[in-house]
């Protein structure tokens, strides 16, 4: 790690469920640091541990053993709603009783843009044409496409600020040609937010669009983090190079 002060810091997390023999590890003495400004990429198949480290980063689910840091500040026992994190899920998880500029405003109260009505309407305007909603305030949820109802999901989501933003595969539930075409513009949104990323993904190709770099989890456990760049031409392992689908060199 490095001794990293700025940003992320995960050392040696251990997130195991059950007790006795009957004891599963999901996630198994990670070591993973994000620096601020930074879209980092968790990329492993279904069950390899990784959405349970978002959680647990997140505060969402214990840690058995280890460490959660912000900028050297020990999170590992702060609630999840006073780490200044924000999370976006795979299904949206909009308000449908609340129009598009409701959703984006959630959340704003007790924020620098919550002080009045007129602040949080222009930092919902700002949040809806960064992701490409202009003009869509008063839509109902209900009238949205899949791919507008997530682009509305991310504009609640970095409407806050967050200092990290946790992304639980976002675009899973989208169908193929919507994923390939909101990847890029996600990754572009972030970007242009300057806000500081996990990307949780299955997909090699999400992954290697959206992130600076990529961690690739199997089994629990971290098995190689790089640029898109190097894991494709520097497979670390077989298992790294089988699971990317790309050839190990020698």
């Amino acid at each position: 790690m490095g001794g990293q002060e700025s940003g992320l810091s995960v050392r040696d997390a251990v997130v195991r469920y059950g007790e006795g023999t009957r004891a599963t590890t999901a996630v198994d003495g990670v070591d993973l640091a994000i620096a601020g400004g930074e879209v980092l990429a968790l990329l492993g198949p279904s069950g390899c541990g990784k959405s349970s480290l978002l959680r647990a980063i997140a505060g969402l689910e214990p840690l058995t053993a280890g460490s959660v840091a912000w900028d050297g500040e020990d999170l590992t026992r702060v609630p999840t709603h006073r780490r200044g994190f924000g999370l976006m899920f795979q299904d949206g998880q909009l308000f449908p009783h609340r129009d598009v500029a409701g959703n984006v405003a959630y959340g704003l109260r007790g924020t620098e843009w919550g002080a009045s009505r007129a602040v949080r309407a222009s930092r919902v305007e700002a949040m809806l044409e960064l992701v490409g909603l202009a003009g869509y305030e008063r839509r109902a949820i209900a009238t949205l496409s899949g791919g507008q109802a997530q682009r509305v999901a991310l504009a609640r989501s970095l409407a806050p600020s967050p200092r990290l933003l946790l992304l639980d595969e976002p675009l899973s539930s989208l169908d193929r040609r919507l994923r390939e075409e909101l990847v890029g513009e996600l990754g572009r949104v972030l970007r242009a937010a300057g806000t500081t990323a996990l990307y949780v993904t299955h997909d090699h190709t999400e992954a290697f669009t959206v992130a600076d770099r990529v961690a690739v989890m199997l089994e629990g456990r971290l098995a190689q983090v790089a640029t898109p760049d190097v894991l494709r031409a520097a497979p670390a392992s077989a298992e790294v190079a089988g699971f990317l689908g790309v050839p190990l060199r020698a």
